[in-house]
């Protein structure tokens, strides 16, 4: 049984990662109700912008890891002003809508290959990581950091929704974006925000995960779809229910491999995606 604590803490580390990932797709999905599929991409965008700023032009680590959260924020922005919108305006589907933002993922992955190479890199300066044991299990400092920022990043949107007006903003458009217009929000500006801040959550996730396990052009999918599982068996688009979700999904994962091969990580996953599909599609907590 000595496995057991290690086991504990592997699923509350791989609970904090996607719960990080969750946080931002659940904010834009709640706020305009598709799937961005683009905001895979960002998380690498993250990860990348800071490769470059502090392994390439060896910037500051802070002051690296502020522009990778704000360039990402920015990205993240104009794809929405730029193609988002225009195809809401337009009445576009939400099928449209998914189309465009695989696309948005396919042409932001390649442009990160071309630029960087398709080839694994880090984002660690190659010293010695901290390591605490916790009742004999060990978490590393970033995986620490991981889950702190997680749960801070889920404190403060509770807060920001709950108790702004900016939150209450971002309620109302998420209720009924026309009836919102009709009572004089700005829906287009308050969206926009929504895309720069879900966006920058993405790309601290890219950075943190980079640091953790290191990048590649093609990492955003796969974080992306645990995101995407966590948000619905939690409850799509609330902010609790993607926490929830997460650490639901990392427990099951993990104690799911615990007798058998690592390879059937992904299949539980979707396994356990099936099973609230199938009998409680609304998830842990509604709307």
């Amino acid at each position: 049984m000595d496995i057991l604590p290690q086991l504990i803490l592997n699923s509350i580390i791989a609970g904090a990662i996607y719960m990080m990932v969750a946080l931002g797709f659940n904010l834009i999905y709640g706020t305009v109700k598709f799937f961005d599929l683009g905001y895979g991409a960002l998380t690498t965008v993250g990860g990348y912008m800071v490769f470059l700023f502090y392994k390439k032009l060896g910037l500051d680590l802070s002051l690296s890891i502020a522009l990778g959260i704000l360039i990402t924020g920015c990205i993240g922005y104009l794809i929405n002003k730029v193609i988002y919108k225009k195809l809401r305006d337009r009445k576009a589907s939400n099928m449209v809508l998914l189309v465009a933002s695989l696309g948005v993922l396919t042409v932001l992955q390649a442009i990160i290959a071309m630029i960087f190479s398709s080839q694994f890199q880090t984002l660690s300066t190659g010293g010695e990581s901290r390591v605490f044991e916790i009742f004999g299990a060990v978490i590393t400092q970033v995986q620490l950091i991981i889950l702190v920022s997680g749960l801070l990043i889920a404190l403060i949107l509770s807060i920001v929704l709950k108790k702004t007006l900016f939150g209450k903003a971002i309620n109302a458009v998420a209720d009924d974006e026309e009836v919102a217009k009709i009572v004089g929000i700005n829906t287009n500006k308050i969206i926009g925000k929504v895309f720069f801040i879900g966006s920058m959550i993405a790309g601290l996730a890219g950075i943190l995960i980079g640091f953790d396990t290191g990048i590649q052009p093609t990492m955003g999918m796969p974080l992306l779809l645990k995101g995407v599982i966590a948000s619905i068996i939690g409850g799509i688009g609330n902010i609790y229910g993607g926490v929830l979700g997460a650490f639901l999904l990392g427990f099951v994962e993990n104690f799911g491999i615990w007798k058998i091969s690592g390879e059937w990580k992904d299949a539980i996953a979707f396994g356990l995606l099936i099973i609230f599909l199938l009998f409680r599609p609304q998830g842990i907590l509604r709307k």
